[in-house]
């Protein structure tokens, strides 16, 4: 018997209407009823652009599949069309993920841009607008990985995969990322004097996203907002009061808006001052704990430092593949949950394969009948722990 006999009738369905457009009404009309809220008693489960160890990243069929695995959250990575529509896409520009190279009437718009202090040549999704976009097929990132999904699935817009996580039969929560928000605000312009950052924020409101963390509206539709751009966090700060995460990168890289160096964002003083804004940081996880040749060493304090502010941490990026897997872990993922999870304490973790961490979390810290009926009991925890920093 081959696999695809099991294949989830959602994916299926996919398949064959993959062309159709939009695959989900908007906004969502489904599962309308009660669900199974979303845990809050383990560390996060982030399906990092989806099941894309499986699937294409940031596409339907990759979201599916994480939620049918077990995802608490589905996470993307926001940018825009050159006539200003968010998309699901990871890079600025289009050549590595979709079969732009394909596409020989689009030969002309081939671009050098600066992005983030680099140079880099390719097709821009600043140059398309979204009608164009959506004659583009998507493909695998990584040539070790699942090949025969390429050019199944079209780009999706951020409306679509927001409909994703609001159709789910049970409460997923979405986390997307304002991305490389500098180069977007550069490149294209909304009416009115308005920026990325404010479509963003206006798009989740339509949606219905809001209140702070674990409050009741937020556990109904949970959301985090991520982003490396600290500039970007503390605009959107006085829109919308869905909790933020401050995305941050190897030692190397500077911040692309403020021009800072890790060691000034990872500093005491710059914590104290981010935490104003954000309910965490989302580290690189070679820069909480560093590698040399492989093999892992000492754990840096930041993880202390972040809790002691009351900062959760969820480190990117876990994946099962053993180039990926550090030689302590003996090629085996788990380990590296075991690691992460239970030495390390991470509030949560961004993963490319959702149903190997959904399995190590069912293993070795299933979830309780009361977390199952709501989400609550952390709430008020949260909301005690708020009242005594009050009299510290």
């Amino acid at each position: 018997m081959t696999k695809l006999c099991v294949v989830p009738f959602t994916l299926l369905l996919l398949f064959v209407s993959c062309s159709a457009r939009p695959i989900y009404q908007l906004p969502s009309k489904e599962h309308k009823g009660s669900k199974q809220p979303l845990q809050t008693s383990r560390p996060y489960n982030v399906a990092h652009r989806g099941s894309n160890g499986e699937f294409p990243e940031e596409t339907s069929a990759a979201y599916l599949r994480a939620i049918e695995e077990g995802a608490d959250f589905i996470e993307t990575d926001i940018i825009a069309t050159k006539d200003g529509v968010l998309i699901c896409h990871h890079d600025v520009n289009l050549d590595v993920t979709t079969d732009i190279a394909d596409h020989k009437e689009f030969a002309d718009r081939k671009r050098t841009y600066e992005v983030e202090g680099g140079n880099i040549t390719g097709f821009f999704t600043v140059d398309f607008t979204w009608k164009e976009l959506q004659t583009l097929r998507t493909k695998q990132r990584y040539s070790f990985r699942d090949q025969q999904y390429n050019g199944k699935f079209p780009i999706i817009t951020f409306e679509e995969y927001i409909s994703i996580a609001l159709d789910a039969p049970r409460v997923v929560g979405i986390y997307p990322e304002m991305k490389s928000p500098v180069f977007i605000n550069e490149h294209v312009k909304w009416p009115n004097g308005k920026i990325f950052e404010d479509v963003f924020v206006e798009t989740l409101k339509k949606y219905g996203y809001k209140g702070s963390y674990l409050s009741k509206d937020w556990l109904k539709q949970p959301c985090f907002i991520q982003s490396f751009a600290p500039s970007s966090i503390v605009h959107v700060s006085n829109q919308t009061d869905l909790p933020k995460i401050f995305l941050i990168d190897d030692v190397t890289v500077l911040t692309q808006d403020t021009n800072q160096t890790y060691s000034e964002i990872t500093s005491d003083a710059y914590l104290d001052y981010i935490k104003s804004y954000v309910v965490g940081i989302g580290p690189w996880k070679d820069t909480l704990v560093p590698v040399v040749n492989n093999y892992i060493q000492a754990p840096s304090d930041l993880v202390a430092r972040a809790h002691a502010r009351d900062l959760q941490v969820h480190p990117y990026t876990y994946r099962n593949e053993n180039q990926f897997l550090h030689f302590e872990f003996h090629q085996d993922p788990y380990i590296e949950y075991d690691f992460w999870i239970n030495k390390i304490g991470v509030d949560g973790l961004f993963t490319d394969f959702t149903g190997s961490l959904h399995n190590f979390q069912e293993w070795t810290s299933p979830l309780s009948i009361s977390d199952n009926i709501d989400g609550y009991s952390a709430y008020l925890l949260h909301k005690i722990a708020n009242m005594l920093q009050k009299y510290k």
